[in-house]
């Protein structure tokens, strides 16, 4: 690219946004810009390649739609860079500017006679378009074309960025091209614009996850720290999908508040903080990554398991203090393993114990497969008497570990909590440690945790002799969030996109592969609901290509594929249908 200082950058970014606000006269905006960056032929190609690489996703997914309308480019940047996209995305033709080059390729300047390089030269060239001219653009130069009459209207595109003093003046702000399309019913990719279904994202989810909604056409909102319950119930009505990670409690009141509401992502393993019967009554559809961040939780357990036994994180803060302290601790290797929770990440766990040398005992309330050579326990009592360390890993807040089970636990052994704030009662544990009964003790969730980083955190644990206290980070790491973004967002776009519920914990799972238009009805689950629906698509000669009906005990959820798009008075039917929960069409 050019080689233009840290400095000049900032220029011709503040250059552009006066340009594309109206501050600054199009031609001045140009020379002041070419000014200050030197360019050839050769950075120009380097560039282009660039921006083909970058086409906005959700404009290129409607490049066959784009080919069947009679749609231009009118742009004031250059043809060098505008072409290549739009022999890309089909459109019919291009009207912007040109560069001047001298002899060596270097870049002079820009070819002053064209209309478009002047103020008010967009306006001149849609003038020559027609009379029933649509101009969609986000810069102060298409408003002039639309207050100047050569455009019948001006959609401001906010999808990318949103100048306030343009928008406002616009016919439409609109948020994808699917929108435009739609109202004008021109041809689209979409049953309903997916610009208009908002998706609210919670205590900074992976950006991952984020990027992969955007560019599925998806408005998407996102914020750093959760939000109460008040906070929620007051923004939840204008979004139909939401995504959480472990602070969000999504009460009933929060759920009836979200009317829009078609899913919700929760992204971590539980789903303790979600209504999930108020969900299922609403037909909301609830997702979560129930392996995602197994990994990162198992290897957190194994590093405290270490540094508990070892005594390491009591010498460590003397050291720091410049305090010389040489205790002797314990090797992991031949010393029991107590896990409390068999599951996804208590199996896991028990592999790399093993592989460490720790022999490994559990208790889980559900009969499972044992892994090496782990051995069930019969009793939560029995596990406790012979473990050296107990690990807990439960779906469910209830305290599970109380005074009278700390008593049970060896003289001298360790306790950790990966799982739950509650499982595990902490006052009752901080007076087992002080009494030396327990040796220490490996803490990752409290029953009342902050919000955000930087607010004040107490637990009674707090300044205990060989205690490890960590701010709810076993998921916490690149990897584990990666997956958790990725896997979540995947979810809520096959149920988004698709009607695919599998995965689904609150509504029952169905998915079908099939073609057309595809019609996804969330019901009650009561009988006659399947012939009703049949019987409105054949009084309206409506072919089924397939159809696949999964019932809960209150819910029921119906997909089926049929030949061609439905009118509206056939989907009228379908809603006014007694006991139907939600009526929503895609196109596959």
């Amino acid at each position: 690219m050019a080689q233009i200082s840290g400095a000049d950058v900032g220029k011709v970014k503040a250059i552009t946004d006066a340009g594309m606000s109206g501050g600054l006269p199009i031609d001045k905006s140009l020379e002041k810009r070419l000014s200050l960056m030197k360019l050839t032929k050769a950075h120009i190609e380097k560039a282009t390649k660039i921006l083909k690489k970058n086409i906005n996703p959700s404009i290129q997914k409607h490049k066959n739609q784009i080919k069947k309308l009679n749609a231009v480019i009118v742009s004031s940047g250059f043809h060098e860079c505008i072409d290549p996209i739009a022999k890309i995305l089909g459109f019919k033709k291009v009207y912007a500017n040109k560069f001047t080059y001298d002899s060596a390729g270097n870049v002079t300047g820009f070819d002053k006679k064209n209309p478009l390089s002047k103020p008010k030269g967009k306006v001149e060239v849609c003038r020559s378009l027609g009379k029933d001219v649509y101009i969609i653009g986000d810069g102060a130069t298409d408003l002039e074309v639309f207050e100047s009459g050569a455009a019948s209207r001006f959609y401001y595109y906010a999808e990318s960025v949103l100048r306030e003093n343009v928008a406002s003046k616009a016919y439409k702000t609109v948020y994808g091209l699917d929108e435009i399309l739609s109202e004008n019913e021109l041809p689209t990719r979409y049953s309903f614009p997916r610009s208009k279904l908002r998706v609210l994202l919670l205590e900074g989810i992976d950006k991952n996850a984020i990027k992969t909604l955007k560019n599925e056409g998806y408005r998407v909102d996102h914020f750093p720290k959760a939000l109460s319950e008040d906070e929620l119930i007051s923004k939840i009505g204008d979004y139909s999908v939401l995504g959480v990670r472990s602070k969000t409690k999504l009460t009933t009141k929060v759920l009836h508040a979200g009317r829009r509401l078609h899913a919700v992502g929760v992204f971590s393993v539980g789903t303790s903080g979600v209504d999930l019967k108020t969900a299922n009554q609403l037909g909301i559809a609830v997702f979560n990554a129930p392996f995602s961040n197994t990994r990162s939780v198992v290897e957190l357990a194994i590093g405290e398991i270490i540094f508990l036994l070892r005594n390491v994180s009591d010498q460590v803060r003397l050291a720091h203090s410049g305090e010389w302290q040489k205790t002797t601790g314990r090797e992991v290797r031949g010393k029991t393993l107590g896990i409390i929770g068999y599951g996804n990440i208590g199996s896991q766990l028990s592999v790399l114990a093993e592989a460490l040398g720790l022999e490994v005992v559990y208790y889980d309330i559900s009969p499972r497969l044992s892994l090496g050579n782990a051995r069930p326990c019969k009793t939560l009592k029995e596990l406790l008497k012979i473990s050296d360390v107990v690990s807990v890993h439960v779906e469910g807040n209830k305290t599970l570990i109380g005074e009278k089970e700390l008593a049970m636990m060896k003289h001298g052994s360790i306790l950790l909590n990966l799982s739950r704030g509650k499982c595990v009662d902490e006052e009752a544990l901080a007076r087992s440690i002080k009494s030396g009964h327990l040796g220490g003790a490996g803490v990752d969730v409290f029953p009342n945790e902050p919000k955000s980083n930087g607010e004040p955190f107490f637990s009674p644990l707090c300044g205990l002799p060989n205690v490890i206290l960590t701010p709810h980070i076993g998921g916490s790491t690149v990897e584990a969030q990666g997956a958790i973004g990725e896997f979540v967002s995947e979810k809520l776009l096959a149920f988004l996109n698709f009607g695919d519920s599998t995965g689904s914990v609150s509504i029952p799972q169905a998915r079908v592969s099939g073609r057309g238009t595809r019609i996804l009805h969330l019901h009650k689950n009561v009988p006659g609901i399947l012939a009703q629906v049949n019987g409105i698509l054949a009084e309206n000669g409506v072919n089924i290509l397939g159809q696949e009906l999964k019932t809960n005990s209150e819910v029921g959820y119906m997909i089926t594929d049929v030949s061609k798009k439905l009118p509206d008075t056939v989907l009228n039917k379908l809603r006014l249908i007694q006991d139907t929960i939600k009526l929503r069409i895609v196109y596959p």
